[in-house]
């Protein structure tokens, strides 16, 4: 008869043999041991445990040896209760940018004699030092109205709650008289304009391929949405200052950054400073050719739908290299014409003629993307960007369906990418056999 090795053998006839080990206690409280310690002590030592039975028994001192280790239930279930909501998440993240002393900025940038930070996103003065240890630009901004230590600080506990990967964050600010010098972090990298337009040589580009185009078009159009619809969550937050040299390029993987993000918050140029100003007659219009939409160049006060317009045209920007206005001698006149890629692109996708829709697309895109590209990605895009420059502000879109678009447009960039790749795994060798 078989008999169990965690058993040992008794015969109910025949007196207990007696055994050199020590005899088990016959409590009736042994039997049911209620801790490890207790099964531990019972347990004779040299008895092999059954194998077959490992589940219940594994289990049991499992559960049973992990009652060191103890998780805080009441610390747990209360944040999880009090904190279910988006906005009560928010409150608990670090407000890291902060109000410098101005003695502090005169010191990193040597009293404003350090060299100068050579960028093309800004046409203000801009300085690259170290502050506190860190690696930042600083900028200078006029500003628009005077403004307190504690306006500043209202501004700031708005901005201070923007995490983002697509922004170039805001460490903090400083006041000095009519400016406000704004202090970012550092990014390594070349703004969008200059990758786009190479002067030294025309013909190359570092965006060669047409997935990298769509990574820094997927990355700017999160990033707006992230700011029209999420930075603020209290205030409609509006950039600005959207255009291809305030986008920065990183490499290797071709990721994008938006800049200035709250610079026209903290200088007064959005909201009710500007709408004032508006309204009397004191408007400043700041911007550049191509990307101001036609209600920002006649109020001069920048909305959430201007972006979008400034948005629409770095994208045809994007896709063709050209800048978003230029002049083109015509012969027949002998004068310059103005061309807006806005007309262009329209052209491409609407225009009528014997030729199709595929064959204005290629001509119009940019030839040094050599042909290499979905056509029915390219043309969805292609609407998508004119959507967005409609003259008429409330036929624009919002950023976040432009951002939902653009997203399922890249992942069919993505499919087609991996369809057309050229295979690594092989070789070909010309060497004689």
């Amino acid at each position: 008869m078989a008999t169990r090795a965690s058993e040992p053998v008794r015969n109910p006839n025949s007196s207990p043999r007696p055994v050199s080990r020590t005899p088990r206690k016959s409590s009736p409280k042994s039997e049911k041991p209620s801790s490890s310690s207790s099964l531990s002590a019972n347990t004779p030592q040299g008895v092999l445990s059954n194998p077959f039975r490992g589940s219940s028994s594994t289990s049991a001192a499992a559960a049973s040896s992990s009652t060191s280790y103890r998780l805080d239930s009441s610390i747990a279930t209360t944040s999880v209760s009090s904190r279910n909501s988006l906005s009560s998440l928010r409150d608990t993240l670090p407000e890291n940018p902060q109000i410098y002393n101005f003695s502090e900025i005169r010191a990193a940038t040597n009293n404003f004699l350090g060299k100068r930070f050579s960028s093309s996103s800004s046409s203000s003065q801009s300085w690259r030092c170290v502050l506190r240890g860190k690696d930042v630009v600083v900028f200078q901004r006029k500003l628009r109205k005077s403004m307190s230590n504690s306006d500043v600080q209202q501004k700031l506990a708005v901005i201070s709650k923007s995490h983002f990967t697509s922004i170039v964050k805001l460490l903090g600010v400083s006041i000095s008289g009519e400016h406000i010098y704004l202090v970012y972090e550092f990014v390594q990298g070349s703004d969008l304009g200059l990758c786009l337009r190479n002067k030294i040589n025309p013909d190359f580009t570092v965006l060669s391929t047409w997935m990298s185009r769509m990574q820094i078009a997927t990355d700017v159009a999160h990033g707006l949405d992230y700011i029209h619809n999420t930075a603020g969550l209290s205030i409609d937050m509006v950039h600005k200052h959207v255009k291809s040299s305030a986008i920065i390029v990183t490499e290797p993987s071709f990721n994008s950054k938006i800049c200035h993000f709250g610079a026209a918050e903290l200088c007064g140029e959005t909201g009710d400073e500007a709408m004032q100003a508006a309204a009397v007659g004191e408007r400043q219009v700041e911007g550049i050719r191509g990307y101001m939409s036609p209600e920002f160049k006649a109020t001069g006060v920048a909305t959430q739908k201007s972006d979008v317009y400034a948005f629409g045209v770095v994208i045809l920007e994007l896709m063709t290299g050209q800048e978003p206005v230029s002049y083109k001698f015509d012969r027949r006149s002998g004068n310059y014409r103005l061309i807006s890629v806005i007309e262009t692109a329209r052209e491409a996708v609407e225009g009528g003629g014997e030729v199709a829709v595929e064959g204005r697309l290629r001509r119009w895109i940019d030839g040094r993307l050599r042909d290499s590209f979905p056509v029915d990605v390219a043309e969805k895009l292609t609407r998508v960007a004119l959507q967005c420059v409609q003259e008429d502000p409330d036929k624009r879109p919002e950023m976040k369906w432009v951002a939902g678009k653009i997203s399922k447009l890249y992942l069919g960039s993505k499919i087609w990418s991996d369809r057309v790749k050229v295979p690594t795994e092989i070789s070909v060798s010309f060497a004689p056999r």
